[in-house]
């Protein structure tokens, strides 16, 4: 059973569930945007993503932060899927990161494209 992502209720009434292929590109959503310290009971999950938004764009900041990505990627969800590229993008104020990743259970190759934009 696997839990939609941002939770919220079926049209039943219940709560709703997903595929296990959604499941997986939620849990790299979530993944991205949650930042380090925003966890009680792991302070050290998240990517650090969302603290980019506003820095200053080039190739230095887009490299370090494709790092920090992909390190984050490999350390919490490297057991479920195999970072086989990543993109990271920024543009005037909005984040876009594109990951295409193989699920270890299935092998089956998948993209996933999550984009923010600053508030």
């Amino acid at each position: 059973m696997n839990i939609d992502y941002p939770l919220h209720l079926a049209p039943g009434g219940t709560t709703a569930l997903t595929t296990d292929d959604e499941h997986v590109r939620d849990m790299i959503e979530q993944l991205l945007l949650t930042s380090p310290g925003e966890r009680v009971n792991r302070p050290d999950f998240g990517s650090g993503l969302m603290a980019m938004v506003f820095a200053p764009n080039g190739s230095e900041i887009a490299a370090a932060l494709e790092f920090t990505v992909r390190g984050a990627l490999q350390r919490w969800l490297g057991d479920v899927i195999e970072v086989q590229r990543l993109d990271v993008e920024a543009d005037d104020g909005a984040l876009r990161v594109t990951v295409v990743y193989a699920v270890r259970r299935t092998g089956d190759v998948r993209t996933a494209t999550i984009t923010r934009e600053a508030a």
